[in-house]
């Protein structure tokens, strides 16, 4: 029997995927991403999450019960578009899951790029108006579920880029004082650092410039992340 060679095509398919940012490094920054539009959302739109659906769970119990400064609409809102965000990007994984994992994750990045710099745009051109909070809300919620499809599928290992709670108990529990073998310890610290200076930079410039600011760096952001991403982990 002889052994079989590797085709040419299927070391140039390789050598595509290979090329740009790792993607653990893609979603540490996805996940400082994730930190500024929560401060944005939670911040500047009403005490909404659009990124972290957990917590916005909870802010819609808040808001049920009456709790002052929560609303329902705003937050049923945040969780209406981020399901159809993330049922849009298993949409995209049954197209493109079987495919190149780096094409997958640049038309996922570059079109949340597209909703969060169409976020900023509607935040500069009509600040403060009902409409705008909810155009803000809608947008950046249905990026993030987007998003979130994609990074389940994708399957890197404790990097979800929106939520912790995983994170952090793995952090503890496998941690050599926990009696695991803290393996995984430099990547989860690394993610909960990055959804903390996401969350200072935005929550900053929520404070102290605008809504617009964050979002149009956020946008950014994801847009250069879609060009350099490679489809290795």
């Amino acid at each position: 029997m002889s052994e079989q060679t590797p085709q040419a095509g299927d070391s140039a398919t390789a050598d595509r995927e290979a090329r740009g940012l790792r993607l653990v490094a893609v979603l540490l920054g996805l996940t400082v991403v994730s930190g500024m539009i929560d401060a944005v959302s939670y911040l500047g739109l009403g005490h909404v999450f659009t990124a972290n659906m957990t917590g916005n769970v909870v802010v819609l119990g808040f808001a049920a019960a009456g709790a002052p400064g929560f609303s329902v609409p705003h937050t049923a809102t945040s969780l209406a578009f981020f399901l159809a965000g993330a049922l849009t990007g298993g949409r995209v994984a049954v197209r493109h899951g079987g495919g190149s994992r780096r094409t997958w994750a640049r038309v996922t990045l570059a079109a949340e790029a597209v909703l969060v710099g169409a976020s900023a745009a509607v935040a500069f051109a009509a600040p403060g108006a009902t409409a705008t909070v909810y155009a803000l809300i809608a947008l950046t919620a249905f990026a993030m579920g987007l998003r979130n499809a994609t990074v389940r599928k994708l399957g890197v290992p404790d990097l979800t880029t929106t939520v912790l709670t995983m994170t952090l108990t793995g952090l503890a529990s496998d941690s050599r004082a926990g009696g695991g073998s803290g393996r995984r310890s430099p990547r989860r610290t690394a993610a909960v650092a990055a959804m903390a200076l996401g969350a200072l930079l935005g929550a900053w410039l929520v404070v102290h410039r605008d809504l617009g600011t964050p979002l149009l760096i956020a946008a950014v952001a994801a847009g250069v992340l879609a060009l350099v991403t490679s489809g290795r982990e």
